[in-house]
């Protein structure tokens, strides 16, 4: 058997960073292909030599390559750490090339309190669920903010469903 397209994806992950009740959001460059000049949260795509060089934790497994690969990401984007990680959700996009990319939303507790942004991102907040409202987030970001505000205060169970995209439901 061999390589199956339709079994393949880019494989990226984002972290929702937490600190004093508030998420970090950063503003992406003008000059970036994908969504010059929107907001987000830090992350990145996973490549083989994120895990390959380093040593196998059973004999044909390599653990934590997601979070190592935020820890590693959100090191190089924001100059923070990351600590106490959660699930929020996932999804896929395809690219304009075709290419299907599945994406894992993680959040964590961030350590240090210096953001440094790396040269692809040109501002950051700090901001709670209502501010973020004023910034011009990429889809779907707001709402997995909102899908962890609601857990962190509530503990409901983080699911996404379309009622929670802005403009088809604005309950809760």
């Amino acid at each position: 058997m061999g390589y199956d397209k339709n079994k393949a994806h880019y494989v990226s992950a984002t972290a929702i960073l937490v600190k004093g009740g508030k998420y970090l959001i950063c503003k992406r460059a003008d000059w970036e292909k994908a969504f010059p000049g929107r907001w987000t949260v830090p992350g990145g795509k996973l490549e083989v030599l994120d895990y390959a060089l380093r040593k196998k934790d059973t004999s044909h497994h390599w653990y934590n390559v997601i979070e190592d690969l935020l820890k590693k990401e959100i090191g190089e984007e924001v100059g923070l750490g990351i600590e106490n990680f959660g699930y929020v959700t996932s999804m896929v996009y395809v690219r304009e090339d075709n290419v299907p990319c599945l994406i894992l939303s993680l959040y964590g507790d961030a350590i240090g309190n210096e953001v440094r942004l790396c040269s692809a991102l040109t501002e950051y907040a700090w901001v709670s669920l209502e501010e973020a409202r004023n910034y011009d987030l990429i889809e779907g970001i707001y709402e997995e903010l909102k899908i962890l505000d609601r857990h962190l205060k509530s503990g409901e169970a983080m699911k996404w469903t379309s009622g929670n995209v802005v403009g088809l439901s604005e309950s809760g």
